[in-house]
């Protein structure tokens, strides 16, 4: 049985044109812009990203930009064959509109970048503000699973079977009813892309200083997807570090991590949040 050391990996590797040796630290928080801490990385380095980028001005995040699309080109370059970017997004609604944010940056992460379009998932949330007086509650936002090339790793989440054997009707060619048997075998199926989490004040997480950050996901969310898209030992990322969210859940299931983080005070934020779960000690 190995201890797993709770101190900063280093990765070694060499740039390309200028044969400088570069040494990559994981399990450690950059305060930097994300495009900093990539362009210390090798091509091929991440097994996967999860993330939830600033969209549509929603949030002010300290005033910092975002330059979208330069970022999604480094993602594709850093990710390893097979690996998989997960890109939680909504859209903002502008003079009566939504603005299709969302699929303006899954277009161009497929058509500019070269990533496939695993999955369009969808995260639900249970809990919701103020609704507007003249359209349907907004509830969710999209879960892009991006991935170069056929994901490396599906770790798929399961749910029980309801019924493990019997009967249904099933639409023949001539567009007839014919009533089947069948029995599955199993007592679980793979579970829909439709995700529901808790979500808000001591809903998210538990760990309340998390919430001086002004938008954080789920800890669940973060936890389902690097359960399923890895592997104890790969390293996972969140170009958008905020709360250390992706960090904590990656730290519990035994992989490597990297988070850029451009604002101190965030950096700070998540840094108080990890440091209890990164004293435990973790065996393997």
């Amino acid at each position: 049985m190995m201890i797993r050391s709770t101190k900063p990996f280093f990765f070694s590797f060499l740039r390309e044109g200028n044969f400088k040796k570069t040494k990559m630290e994981t399990n450690k928080i950059y305060n930097e812009s994300n495009l900093e801490t990539m362009a210390k990385m090798p091509d091929n380095f991440i097994d996967l990203t999860v993330t939830s980028p600033p969209y549509d001005g929603l949030r002010t995040y300290n005033g910092y930009s975002f330059p979208f699309e330069e970022i999604a080109k480094e993602l594709y370059r850093v990710t390893k064959e097979g690996g998989v970017v997960v890109w939680v997004v909504g859209d903002s609604t502008i003079n009566g509109s939504e603005s299709l944010t969302s699929f303006k940056q899954a277009i161009y992460f497929v058509e500019s970048c070269g990533f496939n379009l695993h999955d369009t998932m969808i995260y639900q949330k249970n809990s919701y503000p103020f609704p507007p007086s003249n359209r349907y509650f907004p509830v969710f936002e999209y879960m892009f699973v991006f991935s170069k090339g056929i994901p490396k790793t599906t770790n798929l989440k399961t749910v029980p079977t309801k019924n493990v054997c019997g009967a249904r009707n099933t639409r023949q060619q001539d567009g007839t009813l014919e009533k089947m048997q069948y029995e599955t075998g199993k007592d679980t199926r793979i579970k829909e892309n439709v995700w529901i989490y808790e979500c808000g004040s001591s809903k998210s997480t538990t760990d309340t200083i998390a919430f001086k950050h002004p938008a954080i996901f789920p800890e669940k969310l973060a936890e389902d997807h690097i359960i399923t898209w890895s592997n104890e030992n790969d390293i996972v990322y969140d170009c958008f570090g905020g709360s250390g969210t992706v960090a904590k859940m990656a730290h519990k299931w035994k992989r490597n991590w990297i988070l850029s983080e451009i604002s101190s005070e965030y950096v700070q934020i998540a840094e108080k949040r990890i440091a209890p779960y990164l004293a435990q000690t973790s065996l393997f």
